[in-house]
């Protein structure tokens, strides 16, 4: 198998047991989960690489359950699953960082003792910083400072895994084929397909719609009700740090604050700002129509960096040297349920009438396998 070969233009109709749509780390890990329950998959996926939008475009954070004091379910999955993520993917895994949690004196939505006995809850490791960190924090803007234990992936090289990994479960993968249509079929559903090459069409068992912030552009396809959802367009700013940054993250909490970490796949840091980083949202509604284009490049891409970094330097003041060096834009999608814990649990959807086209959509790579139970279950229910 070829990753980046088109198929041939088809004639007759293909069979396969399931489609996966979206080639993200969710899409690829759910078709190597499927390979090794003996089905036949196809990925399809628009782009012509593996993990190229919201895969990529992202704090490239593996959580260790402390960014989510106000969603303790979603903190204690994280935990549980950062020490597997980090020895199954330890080739992609950056750990040559210390990663520190501060807390805000003002606008904090909670105490530097509330967060020491929520990580104490979870498991999370933490200790208070020494004194030579702490001192790098505005004592009359920051409550407390602790140490951590977080680490960030490469997304170039979660890229390779996976591709990796899909070759040697032998998934039928087909980057540059974008999903045209839906439709129920004798044995199940029938996918149609379009590449440059050509067009085609897929009778299977299983669809599964992994499509991130398109997860309703794809039902829309099928003409299945919508799943209701938030987007927003979302700037991820890409710098060069002072030299005693380097080896250092930070994330500022829990509130309207910052957090600034190492992206191992550009040798840069992240800055991104809860006030900041979103420039725009926006709701699909079941019913209604979907208004918007679920592109970054579609939207006006001005960068808030300069508003980022004033801020953050009002805690940390050698932050104030930071170079602004690019920018990642993405769209961001959540299910709005959780706006207000900020909790990060995977949607899995069946359709109402079509039980075997599934949504999925998972707010953090490290919560992968979370899917591993619900694969299992489908499956026993479909025998």
């Amino acid at each position: 198998m070829t990753l980046s070969s088109p198929a041939p233009h088809q004639q007759a109709v293909e069979t396969t047991d399931a489609v996966v749509v979206g080639a993200g780390m969710y899409g690829c890990y759910i078709a190597c989960l499927l390979r090794e329950h003996g089905l036949r998959v196809v990925l399809l996926d628009r782009a012509d690489k593996l993990l190229t939008r919201a895969s990529y475009a992202n704090q490239a954070r593996v959580h260790n359950g402390y960014h989510y004091p106000r969603s303790v379910l979603t903190a204690l999955r994280s935990h549980v699953n950062f020490a597997r993520f980090v020895s199954e993917f330890r080739p992609c895994i950056d750990d040559s960082f210390q990663m520190y949690y501060a807390i805000a004196r003002q606008h904090s939505k909670v105490t530097a003792r509330q967060f020491e006995r929520f990580c104490l809850a979870v498991g999370a490791p933490l200790s208070p910083a020494p004194a030579s960190v702490t001192a790098r924090f505005d004592p009359a803007m920051t409550e407390a400072v602790f140490a951590a234990e977080e680490f960030a992936f490469d997304a170039r090289k979660l890229a390779d895994e996976m591709r990796g990994r899909l070759e040697h479960h032998a998934v039928d993968t087909r980057l540059g084929h974008a999903l045209t249509g839906l439709a129920q079929a004798d044995r199940g559903l029938e996918a149609t397909w379009q590449s440059a090459q050509g067009q085609g069409r897929l009778a299977t068992r299983f669809v599964f719609n992994c499509t991130y912030s398109n997860l309703n552009r794809v039902l829309e396809l099928g003409q299945r009700r919508s799943i209701p959802l938030k987007h927003e367009l979302t700037e991820m700013a890409l710098v060069a740090v002072p030299p005693a940054m380097k080896a250092v993250g930070v994330t500022m909490m829990c509130g309207p604050f910052f957090s600034i970490m190492p992206f191992p796949s550009r040798g840069l840091h992240t800055l991104s700002h809860v006030r900041y980083t979103p420039h725009g949202s926006w709701r699909d509604e079941p019913g209604a129509p979907l208004t918007h284009r679920h592109d970054p490049d579609a939207f006006a891409q001005t960068s808030r960096f300069p508003h980022m970094v004033r801020d953050a330097a009002r805690y940390m003041p050698e932050l104030a040297a930071c170079q602004h060096v690019d920018s990642l834009w993405e769209i961001k999608t959540v299910l709005p349920q959780n706006e207000t814990d900020d909790g990060r649990p995977i949607l899995w959807k069946r359709d109402a009438e079509w039980r075997q086209l599934v949504s999925v959509m998972g707010g953090k790579i490290d919560n992968v396998y979370d899917l591993e139970a619900e694969i299992a279950t489908l499956l026993a229910e479909d025998l």
